[in-house]
């Protein structure tokens, strides 16, 4: 679970994943706060003892999603890695849909598809076609069909992971893994997930910069070896 700012929500999105059903598995949780400034890494410190085992890891100061991710595999014990993010956008209650393509041997990758199938928050058009165009572009360069690629809900076999070198520090991290699991080889599935997005004046992070960069990341990771 990357986190950064996220003092509004941290207590109860831990309550929920703490809680949550996950088909059967043993959960264990990495919260990697990416240098907070608002007071998370102080609620952090004094969260009452959750049912789940949680490594709470920190950096010094903010270096970005892909960053935060990057730090949290490397304490990873588990087969299944699934990324959580902190802002309640993504519902735990979503985990058995998410997990179960991997728990019945038939992927290797699951994404959670944000539009088609769950309810969700209607929001910004401009953001909406962005990310139908970045998953487009991201479809075209990969030869997959997602219809989401830029959602936060995924799911990977620990053994796949280990194959890959994330080398993104922000929101790249999507297209970045996207890139490398299809070059891969992977079998990559999607489900539908429940999406409460937020508006900026809520705390939404991730701008129209964020999406030239996912372009940026889309080519050089194409490009790259």
């Amino acid at each position: 679970m990357p986190v950064f700012n996220e003092a509004q929500t941290i207590r109860e999105i831990l309550r929920r994943v703490d809680e949550a059903e996950a088909a059967g598995l043993e959960k264990e949780l990495i919260v990697v706060d990416d240098g907070s400034t608002d007071g998370t890494a102080e609620m952090l410190s004094t969260l009452q003892p959750l049912r789940s085992p949680v490594q709470f890891l920190r950096h010094a100061q903010n270096r970005g999603k892909g960053a935060a991710i990057r730090t949290g595999l490397t304490a990873v014990s588990g087969d299944i890695v699934l990324i959580q993010d902190a802002d309640l956008e993504y519902d735990p209650r979503d985990y058995p849909i998410l997990l179960q393509p991997l728990l019945n041997g038939l992927a290797d990758v699951v994404y959670g598809n944000r539009f088609h199938g769950g309810p969700h928050r209607v929001l910004y058009f401009w953001h909406s076609l962005g990310n139908q165009v970045l998953t487009l572009l991201s479809n075209m360069i990969t030869n997959l069909n997602l219809n989401d690629m830029e959602v936060g809900f995924k799911v990977f076999q620990s053994s796949l992971l280990q194959r890959v070198r994330i080398r993104s520090d922000r929101f790249g991290f999507e297209p970045e893994i996207t890139v490398k699991v299809a070059r891969l080889g992977a079998r990559i599935y999607e489900v539908p997930i429940s999406y409460h997005g937020r508006t900026y004046e809520e705390g939404k992070k991730i701008t129209w910069k964020d999406g030239l960069a996912a372009l940026y990341y889309l080519i050089r990771y194409r490009l790259a070896e």
